[in-house]
Formats: structure tokens, sequence, C-alpha cells
């Protein structure tokens, strides 16, 4: 377990763990002297390219955008989503993770999933992989996106699931809309950290889209808080410079190169 991995771990029952996702170099650095954690998630391909599904994102466009957050990422623990049909083997995950690892510099990568994924989940941290877990709505596998936990065999399966993700060698787990009592009985029950998106306070740590936090999306998920209201400030900052060119107030001289 390397000393960022071991970091993160260390955290359990002692503080909270912060995450929050990034595409790119410059919202990574800011995140960068905040976050323990940044993911480079899937969800780009909603956030970023208006996709119906994050099935849609490729192997390519996750390494390209992971190259950027690279870029910015200097202390946090930086995470990259395995996309859809990456991983539907442990063959085929090793090959993947190792290019992903190899080509963007990550730390560590994340699989979604449970009983089906542990063979590749196994192989990866033989390997040196260092794996992130991730149960309760599976973007990549889902079709109604409904919170998880309120069945009683719902709830069972979920949480052998995350014993067995834990026994695996996961160092967290990202546990998306599971239903409060559940998320805490996991977190309480397994060696890893949790880190919950819509799943309460109980977890070890919270993540959310950046996008979501800071206003720029138009996303309105029960689990999203907005922390400000960014898509304003833009509006109004081009607003300004539309107008100070049709006036004529912009470029000024000392805008300009004058000899």
């Amino acid at each position: 377990m390397n000393k960022k991995i071991k970091k993160i771990f260390n955290k359990k029952n002692k503080s909270k763990i912060i995450c929050l996702t990034s595409y790119s170099k410059n919202i990574a650095a800011i995140l960068d002297k905040h976050c323990d954690l940044v993911l480079v998630g899937d969800s780009l391909g909603s956030v970023l390219y208006n996709y119906k599904s994050t099935r849609e994102v490729t192997l390519e466009t996750m390494i390209n955008h992971s190259k950027s957050v690279r870029q910015g990422v200097k202390k946090a623990l930086m995470v990259v989503d395995m996309p859809h049909n990456t991983y539907r083997s442990p063959k085929e995950a090793l090959k993947n993770a190792k290019l992903v690892m190899k080509k963007t510099y990550c730390d560590a990568v994340k699989l979604e999933g449970g009983k089906k994924i542990i063979p590749m989940v196994r192989i990866l941290i033989k390997n040196k992989i260092p794996v992130m877990g991730h149960l309760g709505i599976l973007p990549q596998t889902e079709k109604k996106f409904i919170f998880k936990g309120k069945r009683f065999d719902e709830r069972k399966k979920i949480f052998n699931e995350a014993k067995l993700l834990d026994d695996a060698g996961v160092f967290s787990i990202v546990l998306e809309c599971i239903e409060t009592k559940l998320s805490k009985k996991i977190t309480n029950q397994i060696k890893a950290p949790t880190i919950g998106i819509g799943s309460s306070s109980n977890c070890d740590g919270q993540v959310l889209v950046i996008d979501d936090l800071i206003g720029l999306s138009q996303t309105k998920f029960k689990f999203v808080k907005k922390y400000t209201n960014v898509t304003k400030i833009i509006d109004k900052a081009v607003n300004k410079f539309k107008l100070e060119v049709k006036k004529k107030q912009f470029p000024k001289k000392k805008h300009s190169f004058n000899i």
C-alpha cells in the first residue's frame, strides 16, 4: 500500500475524506488544495458530452481527460473510473487498468459492482493496482436511478457485496444513493473507508460532481447541494466583455502592443 493510499485508508473513523470530480487541469489544481481525493469520473459523459448514459464513455476519453487532470493534481490521491465494458474479465481488466495507469500516472482506478467484479479486483490488486469499489446505484448498468436499500433482500445483497469488496482488498468504496441505516452498517462493519454520494453523513467521506457543487450544471438531484452559482458569474463576465468590445472600451492601450 503506497503512502497516498495508506493516508486515505487511515482516515477511517478519524477524519472525513473530501472527494470531488474533475475533468481538466485548471479545476483539478483548485480541488487539489482542498481534497484528499480527486476522481476523474465517467460522469464526464453527461457533464461534458451530454451523453444519455456513462456507457457511451470510452477508455480513450477517460485517458485524455485524466492526463489533463494529472497536470493539476499534485497532492491529492487521483482515481480514474474504468469505463463500461473495459473490465469484463480479469484479463481485460488488467490490460486496460495497466494502460490507464501508464498513460495517466493516476494513483488508482475505480470499478463498479459487487460479486461479479471480485476476480477483476483481485487481479488488479495482485498486480499492485489500487482499486476503489462502487456500490448502490451503478450508472454503468442501471436503467432506473432509484435509491438502494428499500427491500430486505436488496440491503442484504449490498451489504454482502461490500464485505466481499473489502475482503478482496479495495482501499475504499463509493456508496451511491444507499439508504441511511444501510450506509451506516456498511461503514461500521468494513475496514475500508466509505465515500458517500446521496448516502448520508454516516460515510467516512463525501463526493460530489464538481459542476453540480459550483452551479455550472442544471441538475436537481436530491443529494446535490449547490455551494455557489458559477453560471451567473460567467454570464455576467461574458456580458461585460461583450459590452466593452462593442463600445470600444476593450482592449485599452495597456492591453495592446505599441512602439
